[in-house]
């Protein structure tokens, strides 16, 4: 495997500063009895575009390889979270605090681990396919989709909705909330990410993607399960993306 030390370097920047954040946000649950919903939203947040926002700083060449080694790094990161390694070192358990919401126990990491798993396994086709038609950065837009406006439907939806209704969850009877205001994110979200990559489609490509994309990308996080958001933002998203690149 050929990977850049600039990978290495990178990487090891990205987590050892997400473990900061993960471990300054677990004591603010602590100490100041901020909410999970919040501290987890940026945590979110940090994941998704620090990465970004590092490679101003060291750039890499992206490949298959790379990749896959993301998604490894990644599944090590959330091991970390595991009960005999947390219960033993402190600064993890505080890092867990961050992200463990008291109504999501003790699912809170199966349903973590789970949804990064299907989230890739939507993901690594829909990327196939984008890159086989010359369209690779549409991925983009329900990277956006999900990472902005699931990011903010949670604690928008929390502070400010007034709305509500119910979903469900996987491996247990519970129900759970989410807010009209919170799903309101999700689509602004997605018709932005749309019109930020409007040239890189034809005009009738455009104007069914902005038609179609964020009521059904809405649609999607509104019907996923609990916690499992993403891959079905990715699934739902990713296909009318693919239906759309049928239009030529």
């Amino acid at each position: 495997m050929d990977i850049p030390l600039e990978y290495w370097l990178h990487h090891a920047l990205f987590y050892v500063l997400l473990c900061i954040i993960h471990y300054v946000n677990g004591q603010f649950v602590i100490r100041c009895h901020i909410k999970v919903n919040y501290t987890r939203k940026i945590n979110h947040f940090a994941f998704f575009f620090l990465p970004v926002l590092l490679l101003s700083v060291i750039e890499y060449s992206y490949s298959a390889t790379t990749f896959l080694m993301d998604i490894v790094f990644a599944l090590i990161f959330l091991t970390l979270f595991i009960a005999p390694i947390r219960n033993r070192i402190k600064p993890v358990q505080i890092m867990f605090r961050s992200v463990d919401r008291p109504e999501d126990r003790p699912l809170t990491l199966t349903w973590l681990y789970t949804q990064f798993i299907a989230s890739y396994l939507v993901l690594i086709p829909l990327l196939a396919y984008f890159e086989s038609k010359n369209i690779l950065p549409w991925i983009m837009i329900i990277i956006l989709a999900n990472g902005i406006g699931d990011g903010l439907a949670e604690p928008v939806g929390i502070r400010f909705g007034k709305r509500f209704y119910v979903t469900t969850a996987l491996f247990t009877e519970k129900q759970y909330i989410r807010t009209y205001l919170g799903s309101t994110c999700v689509y602004l979200a997605t018709l932005i990410a749309v019109l930020l990559f409007h040239h890189h489609f034809s005009s009738v490509q455009l104007v069914i993607a902005l038609i179609t994309l964020p009521p059904l990308i809405t649609l999607a996080e509104a019907i996923s399960p609990h916690t499992w958001d993403s891959p079905f933002i990715y699934g739902i998203g990713g296909l009318t993306l693919v239906g759309i690149s049928l239009l030529g």
